[in-house]
């Protein structure tokens, strides 16, 4: 059951993805000859127009083949020979359609789960941020300059700034508005910088709350997939940190289980626990929904951001990056992509030995 459900979750966030580049292609009239759903071998074709519908044997991807975007083409309706808006749009669509499906699903979280406010459960009185004043009750409003609206905002932050630096705080107490300086210190048993704060959840009051809460949640999770990112490329993290299909899935089955065990442990019955595990299912598509679509924006050849930056060329220079050029630069970086591709489910395979 539990793959079934990883491989429905995989197939979700796909079809959303490539749903978002077809839906913007039709909307421009931009012919599209295949929409499919998976890599591989075809199990299922329908469709006896101009698009032909694919379900394919291999749950790890999509794509959605347009007239012209990989080969020359004069017709009318080929995607070189749309404007640059239009292009655009259908490139963004897919990023986007992930970043709202993560929206959305985040609305059912915090209706359900609570919300994750900036104001402080407790206070160590032996941390650095009990001497710079902090105290319980007080609501975390910018950090180094930054606003930030969820307490795991400020757990980032703590995961990726220097520990010798100090950090410009500020808070809100009693209405008003007040200013601290604290300097993480480290904590033997945890065996990292802290600051010494906890937060906690709030219970949603209205729907306008979840609403603008999911915002935010989806705003963390850019800011957490870029942030992981720069930590791989600069070194902070190693490949461990790296996950593919198989990592993912197995990051997916834990939490399935580790649902299931609470639901045990909380004596809760047959559907009380389908609800608490289907919540940490969407929980956990919210988070790889949102990563999808942020990693698709990056500038490299053969994903959405390498065709958005050679639309954005054109764009500056007033002509297309000549075909066969584009083509050797996309080929290149499939290359590239595949053997990082390799690599990722390698490392995804040694990491379950280990």
């Amino acid at each position: 059951m539990n793959i079934i459900v990883i491989i429905l979750m995989f197939g979700l966030l796909v079809f959303v993805h490539e749903f978002g580049h077809f839906l913007f292609a039709k909307l421009n009239h931009i012919g599209v000859a295949e929409f499919s759903i998976g890599m591989g071998p075809a199990v299922a074709k329908w469709g006896q127009g101009e698009t032909r519908y694919y379900l394919r044997a291999l749950p790890i991807g999509g794509y959605v083949m347009m007239e012209g975007m990989n080969e020359d083409s004069d017709k009318a309706n080929a995607f070189p020979k749309k404007s640059i808006l239009a292009r655009l749009s259908v490139l963004l669509a897919g990023p986007f359609f992930n970043f709202l499906l993560a929206f959305f699903l985040s609305i059912i979280i915090c209706h359900n789960y609570g919300l994750d406010p900036t104001v402080l459960a407790s206070v160590d009185e032996k941390s650095a941020a009990y001497e710079a004043g902090l105290r319980e009750g007080d609501e975390i409003l910018k950090i180094n300059g930054h606003r930030v609206y969820l307490f795991r905002e400020i757990s980032l932050f703590r995961m990726t700034a220097d520990p010798e630096k100090p950090i410009d705080i500020v808070y809100k107490r009693d209405g008003k508005q007040q200013e601290t300086t604290a300097k993480m210190t480290y904590n033997e048993e945890y065996g990292q910088y802290m600051l010494g704060i906890s937060g906690g959840y709030a219970e949603s009051k209205n729907v306008w709350q979840d609403v603008k809460f999911s915002y935010y949640e989806i705003r963390l999770q850019i800011k957490s997939t870029i942030a992981s990112v720069k930590m791989l490329v600069t070194g902070k993290v190693g490949k461990d940190a790296l996950m593919g299909p198989v990592g993912i899935g197995n990051a997916m089955n834990d939490v399935i289980d580790q649902a299931e065990q609470t639901a045990e442990v909380q004596h809760k019955n047959k559907s009380e626990t389908f609800w608490l595990v289907f919540l940490n299912i969407i929980n956990f598509t919210v988070l790889i929904s949102a990563n999808l679509g942020v990693m698709n924006l990056l500038p490299i050849p053969a994903l959405d951001g390498g065709r958005i930056l050679f639309v954005l060329i054109e764009a500056i220079a007033g002509k297309p990056v000549p075909k066969d050029k584009e083509n050797l630069v996309t080929g290149v970086g499939v290359i590239l992509l595949l053997i990082l591709v390799v690599f990722v489910w390698f490392n995804d395979i040694s990491n379950l030995f280990k």
